[in-house]
């Protein structure tokens, strides 16, 4: 079951046991943190299991025709069982009811990182596709991929 997560602990909380989890991807912990913090000023959907979160995606606005997914993670042990799918398109319902024109995502270009090229694989699955890569924004190591998808 997917909800609408409006209090900024519970943001936080749900962020933070689901990230801390996923280190493949989020082993950093000052950018952790950050995803964790600025979550409570993000839409956030979650998806429970047994009332229990095992997924959730943010949106942030990024212009007042596009909104981000800021970050999103689902549970390893529930990974390939379509949840981030079902969050994507709630979220994109949502963004599609607030008026946006297009959903952007970053993530690190294909053919750096095995979890990433899953990731990647992820969001083209989606039907995002390939807007620009910025080769330093976060550092050379993780050239950074923009995907966009028109609502």
């Amino acid at each position: 079951m997917i909800k609408l997560i409006e209090e900024k602990e519970q943001k936080q909380q749900i962020a933070r046991v689901i990230l801390e989890s996923l280190q493949e991807w989020f082993s950093i912990s000052d950018a952790r943190e950050s995803y964790i913090s600025n979550c409570v000023d993000e839409i956030m959907l979650a998806y429970f299991e047994n009332n229990l979160p095992v997924g959730f995606l943010c949106l942030k606005e990024t212009s007042k025709d596009t909104v981000e997914i800021a970050v999103m993670g689902v549970l390893k042990q529930y990974q390939r069982n379509k949840i981030g799918q079902e969050l994507f398109e709630k979220a994109k319902q949502i963004a599609s009811q607030k008026g946006y024109s297009f959903i952007q995502v970053k993530t690190v270009q294909m053919g750096k990182y095995e979890e990433y090229d899953k990731t990647n694989l992820f969001y083209k699955s989606l039907g995002f596709k390939e807007l620009e890569v910025f080769p330093t924004l976060w550092d050379a190591e993780n050239p950074c991929q923009i995907y966009i998808m028109s609502i």
